[in-house]
């Protein structure tokens, strides 16, 4: 494929804002986790909040768009002057040349949630602040930021679970290759609502401490919410570029990946190809990694046969929580960190890897000169998609 400059990124997690607070976690192996205190949750687990978010909602005429995915939506694009260099873009190629595409797994569901705990008791009827399409529908993330953004190109939102934000990279490449558009913002937003919790609590997936991916002991993820946004050009100065992306849907199971990792060695191999690279240019692995045993078995097996434990790889979930829909933006930001800085990210709350897990993992981050990094995130129902970024000498990208 030819390459996609990405100009500008940013992330906002558990960690704190913006990319100078996310490059000294990473560089101290810090972790966000804390005990859940969200809403009325009664569990025994951890998670990944972000601060800030709790603020009094609005008055009622000035709800809409304010639910909490829009909210940490809306904060995450003002750090790292993103907002800004979105805009620009628009001057540069026209509103209707700048798409928006985003992942999410439930959106503002939240406001669903809290509409019917206080809905009628004789009719049913739903409180009049409650706004579905601005809140609890899919498109409410990508209209939300399109119209901050000010961009009237095509809007779309993936939610393909764990997958979703990193698909959303997939498909902005292919409409700048087909030429459609010139830039894109892109990336991911999810939020902690009671649906997720309680559904994973459900599926036996949560642990009770924090997440240890990747350890022997294992024994669960943590959820985690956050943004994560890059900007996308055809054609720009940078030194930064999405080079590669690869898709597969292997349909295993509706939640266990197939044991082999079958899908993700095919997302894994596409990425590769249509990157134009062989396995042995890949300096660094940001792997899935969501600390459940299957999961981490799974995808370990998939690395370990197309790239044994010659690459350096880690899940930096540990640090942030699994932040679902939005994993994928998060993660691919964590890679454009990784490349700038020359930093290889720790596996944080690792304390001894699964012997039987034969791939490059290391608990510790550690700087590295960085070429070309790999970022796996792989869904529910075997959705999986794989991205290449990569790090040249500045030029211009034409095409």
């Amino acid at each position: 494929m030819n390459r996609i400059a990405v100009t500008k990124y940013t992330l906002t997690t558990c960690l704190g804002r913006g990319v100078a607070a996310h490059r000294d976690a990473l560089v101290a192996g810090r972790c966000g986790l804390a005990p859940c205190r969200f809403e009325d949750v009664d569990l025994e687990t951890w998670v990944g909040e972000v601060e800030g978010l709790d603020a009094p909602n609005p008055s009622p005429d000035r709800r809409a768009h304010t639910c909490r995915n829009n909210r940490l939506a809306e904060l995450a694009l003002g750090q790292d002057g993103f907002l800004d260099a979105a805009r620009q873009a628009v001057g540069r190629y026209g509103a209707s040349r700048v798409a928006v595409y985003l992942g999410t797994s439930t959106s503002g569901i939240l406001d669903t949630e809290l509409a019917y705990r206080v809905r009628d008791a004789a009719s049913g009827g739903l409180p009049a602040w409650f706004d579905y399409r601005s809140s609890h529908s899919i498109s409410s993330l990508a209209e939300h930021v399109g119209r901050l953004v000010g961009a009237t190109g095509p809007l779309g939102v993936i939610s393909t679970a764990c997958s979703s934000s990193a698909k959303a990279f997939a498909t902005a490449a292919r409409q700048i290759a087909c030429g459609l558009i010139d830039a894109a913002v892109v990336g991911g937003v999810d939020t902690l609502c009671l649906t997720t919790l309680y559904g994973f609590n459900s599926l036996e997936l949560l642990a009770r401490g924090p997440c240890r991916p990747f350890d022997r002991e294992r024994a669960g993820l943590s959820i985690g919410e956050a943004a994560g946004y890059a900007l996308l050009e055809r054609a720009a100065r940078t030194d930064l570029w999405l080079t590669g992306y690869g898709e597969s849907s292997d349909a295993h199971h509706m939640s266990t990946p197939h044991p082999e990792g079958r899908g993700a060695l095919q997302a894994m191999d596409a990425a590769l190809a249509r990157a134009g690279l062989q396995a042995s240019a890949i300096d660094y692995i940001n792997l899935h990694g969501t600390a459940t045993p299957s999961n981490d078995t799974a995808e370990g097996r998939a690395v370990a046969q197309r790239f044994g434990a010659r690459v350096p790889a880690s899940s930096t979930k540990g640090a942030t929580g699994h932040t679902l829909g939005a994993a994928g933006g998060v993660e691919a930001v964590i890679c454009l960190i990784a490349l700038h800085e020359g930093l290889i990210p720790g596996c944080v709350g690792m304390t001894e890897a699964d012997p039987s897990i034969q791939i490059g993992l290391d608990a510790l981050a550690r700087p590295a000169p960085l070429r070309n990094v790999l970022n796996n995130s792989l869904g529910f129902g075997g959705t999986n998609c794989s991205l290449v970024f990569s790090r040249e000498d500045e030029v211009s990208a034409h095409g």
